[in-house]
């Protein structure tokens, strides 16, 4: 029994060895080794940050923005036409050197009274005027002496300046009693300058010491906000806009009750232009008028006219002052026209006078009507 478990255990053994041999030969005698594991990529080591601060990427430095540019020093109002005197008499000489020519001829002849009348017309002083001067200038020929420039200049002065009327009061209403500012209204059709005009005015407001806010009512030209903007940051006055497009009489309403919180002396509205024979326009106008004097009343209403249109000018004038009530008359560009006579024509139609004329493109080009500087002016 013991024999057969010694045969039993032989046998196995044999068989456990004859296994490792087998294979170790299939290995080719190598020793059995681990599996190994798949080597990961190498991934290089960062270092790490630095403490230093770096720049912002340029697109998103703040870059840091411009000073206000020093506010400037408007010409004071007093004295701006003597100043422009000259430019105004070099555009009018055809009036005043012509007449005088006419006048100091040897015989005062019907030709002669013709060629008169002929130059007053061609100023634009109109028909109903031209022949009032005619008339007392025939009278006083008769009995006076004008053979010599000087009587003949001294006549033809006080006759102008009677057309022109000295009388009439010319000054801005642009003081009031009452706790409020006072409320212009400046209007006029397109191309006339109105948006400069109203810079201009700021000006001369600001010149004599009177603090002012800007309505930029002018909602369907982008440009005119930006001007009167412009205009306004140039002397300190506050600017009022709205989007393009906006109600215009919303502008202006709300220009008015910023003037009227601000404490400011005067409010200047800038209104959109709009051509005389446009009914709806014309009628939002009024509007414009109308929503203003829910917040206070509207001391003056300027009419921006270009002198250069001469007549053609009077029609237009007319269907303002029926809309909007207009309370005096600013001339833009009477330098550059020899037709000084649209001043009388004017005065005369819509029985309201000239209260500014401008005489340039500059700055302070915008002087307070004087009429006897005007008429030595025509005369020089």
């Amino acid at each position: 029994m013991n024999s057969a478990l010694l045969y039993v255990l032989i046998a196995l053994a044999v068989l456990v060895i004859g296994g490792a041999a087998l294979v170790l030969r299939r290995s080719g005698g190598r020793a059995l080794e681990a599996p190994r594991t798949p080597a990961l990529p190498t991934v290089p080591v960062e270092e790490p940050p630095s403490t230093t601060a770096t720049p912002l990427p340029e697109a998103i430095t703040e870059t840091p923005r411009p000073e206000a540019p020093g506010l400037e020093t408007p010409e004071p109002s007093a004295g701006r036409l003597a100043r422009l005197r000259a430019r105004l008499a070099r555009s009018n000489t055809a009036v005043g050197k012509g007449l005088l020519a006419l006048l100091t001829r040897d015989q005062l002849d019907d030709a002669t009274w013709d060629e008169v009348e002929e130059t007053l017309l061609a100023s634009d002083l109109g028909v109903g005027p031209t022949q009032e001067l005619i008339d007392s200038l025939k009278r006083r020929t008769r009995v006076e002496s004008v053979s010599d420039a000087s009587a003949a200049r001294a006549m033809l002065r006080e006759e102008l300046l009677a057309l022109v009327d000295p009388s009439m009061d010319r000054s801005l209403a642009t003081h009031t009693d009452a706790e409020r500012p006072a409320v212009v209204l400046v209007v006029g059709v397109n191309g006339t300058g109105k948006t400069t005009t109203t810079g201009k005015l700021a000006r001369v407001l600001v010149a004599d010491g009177r603090s002012v806010v800007l309505g930029a009512a002018d909602t369907f030209r982008a440009a005119a906000s930006q001007q009167l903007q412009t205009w306004g940051d140039r002397v300190g006055a506050t600017v009022v806009t709205g989007p393009e497009g906006a109600d215009p009489a919303a502008v202006a309403f709300d220009a008015v009750k910023h003037a009227v919180d601000e404490h400011a002396d005067v409010c200047l509205i800038d209104t959109a232009g709009r051509l005389h024979t446009k009914t709806g326009l014309m009628d939002e106008l009024g509007k414009v008028k109308r929503v203003v004097e829910k917040q206070a009343p509207v001391d003056e209403v300027l009419l921006v006219l270009d002198a250069t249109t001469g007549q053609n000018g009077l029609r237009q004038a007319q269907v303002f002052a029926e809309v909007v009530a207009v309370t005096g008359i600013v001339l833009t560009k009477l330098d550059g026209t020899a037709k000084g006579g649209i001043v009388v024509a004017v005065q005369r139609e819509l029985g309201v006078p000239v209260k500014l004329v401008g005489l340039g493109e500059g700055p302070d080009d915008l002087a307070p009507f004087d009429a006897a500087a005007f008429v030595d002016a025509l005369l020089d």
